[in-house]
């Protein structure tokens, strides 16, 4: 660097709109950058266990590319030039490991690049290292016989969550700006509020992916991020059109990178408990605190209540996930015994659900009803991102209860509230910090726009982070 403004140590926890900044002036290498991570990571990586594939050499050829391009005479105008990227392993990568968390897949290698992947790589964004996620991701916490446990960087004895909390950890212990997630049931939202960092579940379509989860409106790819601009920077290049995927939506909006001044003339609906999860008090008060903020901010806060039934919407839910999930990782008697628990548990389940697969649809029509009613009136909904303080390492809760807020739960997912809207897939949903919990592990709040309303959720979070919430905290790691 020729600008000390930026020391060595700061490096890990630059964002991504400040390093592109520096790179633009010249006062900042992408090899710097990327060096500086890769120490970062290996200092980290024995205690977390957050990334399963590094790509460092195929990295610091792409770096050096980088630079050279920043070097010219015209500069680089790809935006995503020479950041670094951590990508969920899920999103398959020609030549690399697509194992999936499962020993039935361990000697499995990618032929294509996920759309996802393409379009950083096309933007000059550099894969360095891919992140771990549960067998299939198929939990909300990341453990896999395959890869072990991936430990939260803010207290090592819980999980970052999941299933993309390979991701979640590896921005909040300072490995990349920027990293990608999917979500079925709160994938990217669940790991982004336990690791305190921000992420996105654009609406269905926005974001195009590949069959046959493509297919299903529970389904997004998104970004995660430490910050909000970070996020939307890193949205704005994987959105849009993609001629393999049929649902993917052309004219994607263009997310800014800076909120406006206030937030005068919005109104936000409050809704703690969404009918009636539990919450831990300690989330309650951080989610008031956010909502209150947002008043601070101009914004009018009404708070609402939803008739709502954690177990009627985790049944509707579940029978979708049953139908859809279920069938794909099914596999003959003889190598059940290579599956987790968790895994084979979801698949048992599949097969004493309540509910059909049309009356299932028939109940989430119904159940939207009191949320689009609430839509209509107010901009956005703010609620907590998960009731509980944490999920712990070691504890795949088949066998044990979650307890939150002195209520035992029939699912731990009912401890996590971010599955109602993956039924609702059409709403963008930001998941945001909002302060940490007295075991140290970070909260956070959903903010729920209106149907691919996704510029208004931004526009909130902006104001949060101003506000601060947490969203540029770093862990004692």
């Amino acid at each position: 660097m020729t600008d000390q403004t930026v020391t060595d140590s700061e490096l890990p926890y630059l964002s991504a709109t400040d390093a592109l900044d520096l790179f633009r002036r010249r006062e900042l290498s992408p090899v710097e950058l990327l060096d500086a991570l890769i120490d970062r990571i290996e200092r980290c990586e024995p205690t977390l266990n957050a990334v399963m594939d590094r790509r460092y050499d195929e990295a610091r050829a792409e770096a050096a590319a980088s630079a050279d391009r920043y070097a010219s005479s015209t500069g680089s105008t790809l935006p995503l030039d020479g950041l670094p990227v951590a990508a969920k392993e899920e999103h398959s990568m020609t030549g690399r490991s697509w194992a999936q968390g499962s020993l039935l897949l361990a000697d499995l290698v990618a032929d294509h690049d996920h759309p996802v992947i393409e379009r950083i790589q096309q933007a000059g964004g550099i894969v360095h290292v891919r992140t771990t996620t549960p067998e299939f991701s198929a939990a909300g916490f990341t453990e896999s016989k395959l890869w072990g446990a991936t430990r939260n960087p803010w207290n090592t004895d819980y999980s970052p969550g999941g299933s993309s909390g390979g991701s979640g950890a590896a921005l909040a212990a300072g490995y990349a700006p920027i990293a990608t997630g999917s979500d079925i049931g709160g994938s990217i939202r669940i790991p982004a509020s336990f690791s305190g960092v921000v992420g996105f579940k654009p609406p269905f379509g926005r974001v195009p992916a590949t069959p046959p989860f493509n297919l299903d409106q529970y389904c997004h790819d998104g970004p995660m991020a430490r910050t909000t601009a970070d996020c939307a920077l890193l949205q704005n290049v994987i959105a849009g059109r993609h001629k393999h995927d049929i649902v993917s939506l052309p004219d994607p909006p263009v997310l800014p990178l800076e909120g406006p001044p206030s937030l005068a003339g919005r109104r936000i609906a409050l809704c703690v408990h969404l009918g009636d999860f539990p919450v831990e008090p300690e989330i309650e008060a951080n989610t008031r605190a956010a909502a209150a903020a947002l008043e601070s901010a101009g914004a009018t806060v009404t708070e609402v209540t939803l008739p709502w039934s954690r177990d009627e919407l985790w049944a509707v839910a579940n029978t979708h996930l049953s139908g859809i999930m279920g069938d794909t990782m099914k596999v003959p008697e003889e190598q059940a015994h290579l599956l987790t628990t968790y895994v084979r548990a979801s698949i048992d389940a599949g097969g004493s659900l309540a509910l059909t697969f049309a009356e299932g649809m028939e109940r989430e029509g119904e159940l939207y009803r009191p949320l689009g009613d609430v839509l209509d009136e107010h901009d956005a909904l703010i609620c907590p991102t998960i009731g509980t303080r944490g999920l712990e390492v070691g504890n795949d809760y088949v066998d044990t209860r979650l307890v939150v807020d002195g209520v035992e739960l029939d699912s731990y997912m009912l401890g996590l509230m971010t599955f109602p809207f993956n039924m609702y897939s059409r709403c963008p949903v930001l998941s945001i910090p909002t302060g940490r919990a007295s075991n140290g592990v970070p909260t956070g709040a959903q903010l729920v726009g209106r149907t691919y309303d996704d510029a208004m959720v931004f526009e909130l979070a902006y104001a949060l982070e101003v506000a601060g919430m947490g969203f540029h905290d770093r862990p004692p790691l």
